[in-house]
């Protein structure tokens, strides 16, 4: 087996920095893909092809952590256990294309804005599903990312309140949701063993594939597709930048899967919500926004909130009162494999000393 090591904060960081990236670029790529403001290929198919390619690279993945460490690379493969992967890989189906859906009714910067709300509501369930404690000033810099992205999408210089079609926003609020559940549901399965990263993604990868399959099969007799085959036309109307999401998304669900499985849902969800600034400062120059007083305040709330968020607490130093200790992540070698704590994603404040920010 291989010698287990801590990952330091600097690997998560870039880890986390490089799917800002991606999430910045795929709201550009799939806004560049319309012609004449529609898609003109079958967007379904997208997530399709992105689990697809998760699923084949996972394979090789784990065949070379098996290859390099046999004894060390844990599979569990129990029907219990490999049965409650598919639940997450149906939200996720349905996740993806609510994500096509949106961006039929806004532009880029206010679809990742409206992708910031999914941080509420998985603060919220990591509350009450996972039962994770957060201290006061998080909860409170959730608060301001939610008014960060609700001062972002008012548009007073036109005397609107709204600047884009409620049916944009209820698809918004949906696909907050949705990944919300996804996401932590995802967390609870990668952390509940030891079992290998890439083992774990081959089975939600592999149940991807089965469901995103129906679905289209789905569209083809019942659907809007009806009386189409879509094995035969799949990537009719595909372009370079059509593939370039395929890649994307494979690459962007890779390293969400990783951080799930060695940080949390949250530093997830921060990570891709930070790609609301590159997307709104891209999309002056390359669709024309015309960026807005509101919409710059918004971005700066919510820089505040993540700040406020991940920076640790202020706690007095009183004399005989050391610093409080805080919880640390677990181990993982080489090949995806974890060890220590299962729920150890970052670094959370116990006890509460007088003065300290408590625990809700």
């Amino acid at each position: 087996m291989a010698k287990s090591s801590s990952i330091s904060g600097m690997r998560k960081l870039v880890v986390a920095a490089t799917l800002t990236v991606f999430t910045c670029s795929q709201g550009l790529l799939m806004e560049a893909s319309k012609v004449r403001g529609k898609y003109p290929y079958n967007s379904a198919v997208v997530p399709l092809l992105s689990e697809l390619v998760k699923l084949i690279l996972s394979i090789l993945l784990l065949r070379r952590a098996r290859a390099r460490d046999p004894a060390g690379t844990i599979m569990t493969t129990d029907v219990k256990s490999v049965m409650l992967f598919p639940i997450p890989s149906i939200i996720y189906v349905m996740h993806n294309n609510v994500q096509f859906y949106t961006m039929a009714y806004v532009d880029a910067a206010t679809y990742q804005i409206l992708g910031n709300l999914k941080i509420v509501t998985t603060g919220i369930l990591f509350r009450f599903a996972l039962g994770r404690l957060m201290t006061r000033t998080q909860w409170i810099a959730l608060l301001l990312l939610t008014v960060g992205a609700t001062v972002s999408q008012i548009s007073g210089c036109k005397g609107e309140t709204l600047s884009a079609p409620m049916a944009g926003y209820a698809l918004g609020v949906l696909s907050a949701c949705l990944s919300a559940t996804a996401g932590v549901y995802t967390e609870f399965l990668l952390k509940k063993n030891n079992d290998n990263l890439y083992w774990q993604n081959v089975q939600l990868y592999a149940f991807g594939v089965v469901f995103n399959g129906l679905r289209l099969t789905w569209d083809d007799f019942f659907g809007e597709n009806s009386g189409g085959n879509w094995l035969f036309d799949c990537t009719n109307g595909f372009t370079a930048i059509t593939w370039l999401i395929v890649i994307n998304f494979s690459f962007s669900g890779l390293f969400v899967s990783w951080l799930q499985k060695f940080a949390d849902t949250i530093v997830k969800v921060y990570a891709t919500s930070s790609a609301m600034l590159l997307t709104a400062l891209l999309s002056v120059s390359f669709f024309g926004l015309e960026p807005s007083l509101q919409l710059f305040l918004g971005i700066t709330i919510a820089c505040c909130s993540l700040v406020l968020y991940f920076m640790p607490p202020d706690l007095p130093k009183e004399k005989g009162m050391g610093v409080l200790p805080v919880t640390s992540g677990g181990g993982v070698n080489g090949d995806g494999n974890t060890s220590g704590s299962a729920y150890g994603g970052g670094a959370t404040p116990r006890g509460g000393g007088s003065g300290g920010d408590k625990l809700n």
